[in-house]
């Protein structure tokens, strides 16, 4: 049997997509693209860059009513080359630090955060 990544898209809810935006940009250095359907003012979506001609998880933020952002719910790690840097990134721009970088064996290192919505996410990186 083949293995495969089988997440292939994740939403993160937020309550101010404005900052959101500029939270998540300035933190991972990406630009996120409008994704919004302009008949349906009730749902805003930026999306993270992705290659949606290979497998994997490829995500936006999400605005949504009836949707609240929460620190308890699942957990959306973006893959770094040290995750330290971006913990750091992310604190600067306004993140809480939930768990500073910590080591996971043969699997690297982790570090997870509370962005400026009240999600928690996570960063991992090989070193």
């Amino acid at each position: 049997m083949k293995k495969f990544n089988p997440v292939v898209w994740f939403e993160i809810y937020v309550n101010d997509i404005d900052r959101a935006v500029k939270f998540y940009e300035n933190v991972l250095q990406v630009t996120l693209e409008d994704m919004s359907d302009p008949t349906n003012k009730n749902v805003q979506m930026k999306c993270f860059p992705s290659d949606m001609e290979n497998y994997g998880a490829a995500g936006a933020l999400m605005k949504m009513d009836g949707i609240t952002p929460s620190v308890n719910g699942s957990l959306v790690y973006f893959g770094c080359e040290d995750c330290k840097i971006l913990e750091n990134r992310a604190a600067e721009n306004g993140a809480e630090i939930i768990q500073a970088k910590m080591g996971i064996g043969e699997h690297g290192f982790v570090s997870i955060v509370k962005d400026t919505e009240g999600n928690s996410i996570g960063f991992h990186s090989l070193k």
